[in-house]
C-alpha cells in the first residue's frame, strides 16, 4: 500500500508552493533582504570607492583605478552578501513555523517529512536567484564591467547556486534550533559578517596580522576570490577547490543537523 511518504517529490512541490505564497503575502521581507545588498553596493562604490579603488593595486581589474576599479573588486562580494541576506528570511520562516505549531501539524499529516524542509530550501534558492539577478543588474548599471566568457559565467552561476544551497541548509538548521523568531533573525547574521572579515572589501594584505590570518582561512575568502577571478579574469589557482569544498561541508552539516533537529522535535 502506498502512502504520501512514497511521493517526496510531489510533497516537496506542495511545500514549495506554500513557501512561494508566503513570499507573495509578505513582500516587505523580500524587499528588505534585497535592499540591503543594493545599499551596500551603492554605499561602498560611491562613498568609499574612489579612495579604496586607488589602493587596490594588483587586486583590481587590469588597467582600472579609483571607483571603476573598486566596483569590479566589490561587486562579487555583494553577490555573496545577497545570498547571506536571503537565508535570513529562511531562518525566520522556519522559526515561525516552529513557534506557531505548524511543524507539529505537518508531522501528523500523511506527507513526506523531508519535503517540509526541502520546500524551504528550494523556495529560498528561487528567491535568491531572482535577487542575484536584480543586484547584478544594479551593479552593471553603476559601472561593473565583467570580462567573463560564457564558461566563466556558467561557473559563477554554479558556484553561487552551491553557496545558496549550503547556506540555506545552515539557515534551516538555525531556524529549527531557535527558541523564538527574534533569535532566528539574529543567528544567521554571522554569515553576513564574515565577508567583511576577509578579502570581500579590501585585499587581505592590507589587514593586521591576526585578522589577515583569519581572513586567509575563513570559508568566504576562497568563495569570493573565485567568483571575483571568474568575473574579472584574474588568477584563481586552487581557490575554487576550497570554495567547492566549503560549500559541500556546509551543505552536509546543515542537512544532517536539520534532519536531526526535525526528528528530535518529532520525538518530543
Amino acid at each position: 500500500m502506498t502512502t504520501a511518504e512514497d511521493f517526496p517529490m510531489r510533497d516537496s512541490l506542495i511545500m514549495l508552493r506554500r513557501n512561494l505564497r508566503h513570499m507573495q503575502r509578505y513582500p516587505t521581507l523580500t524587499l528588505m533582504l534585497l535592499g540591503q545588498p543594493i545599499l551596500f553596493l551603492l554605499l561602498f562604490v560611491y562613498v568609499f570607492g574612489g579612495t579604496l579603488g586607488n589602493g587596490l593595486g594588483d587586486a583590481a581589474s587590469p588597467g582600472a583605478t579609483g571607483r571603476a576599479a573598486y566596483i569590479g573588486f566589490v561587486a562579487p562580494t555583494i553577490l555573496i552578501i545577497t545570498i547571506t541576506g536571503a537565508i535570513l528570511g529562511t531562518a525566520i520562516s522556519v522559526a515561525m513555523d516552529m513557534t506557531r505549531g505548524i511543524m507539529a501539524r505537518f508531522r501528523t499529516m500523511s506527507i513526506s517529512k523531508a519535503s517540509v524542509l526541502t520546500g524551504h530550501v528550494i523556495g529560498t534558492l528561487m528567491q535568491t536567484a531572482m535577487g542575484l539577478a536584480v543586484v547584478l543588474g544594479v551593479a552593471l548599471a553603476v559601472g561593473f564591467r565583467p570580462s567573463a566568457g560564457p564558461l566563466d559565467w556558467l561557473a559563477v552561476i554554479g558556484l553561487l547556486l552551491l553557496v545558496t544551497v549550503a547556506l540555506t541548509w545552515m539557515a534551516v538548521a538555525l531556524g529549527l534550533k531557535a527558541k523564538s523568531v527574534e533569535t532566528a533573525s539574529n543567528t544567521p547574521l554571522i554569515f553576513t559578517l564574515l565577508p567583511f572579515l576577509g578579502s570581500g572589501f579590501v585585499p587581505n594584505g592590507s589587514l593586521p596580522a591576526g585578522l589577515r590570518w583569519f581572513a586567509e582561512y575563513q570559508p568566504f575568502t576562497p568563495v569570493i576570490e573565485t567568483v571575483r577571478g571568474l568575473l574579472l579574469g584574474t588568477p584563481i589557482g586552487d581557490k575554487w577547490l576550497l570554495a567547492v569544498g566549503w560549500c559541500a561541508l556546509f551543505t552536509l552539516l546543515g542537512y544532517v543537523w536539520s534532519r536531526s533537529l526535525f526528528r528530535e522535535e518529532r520525538v518530543r
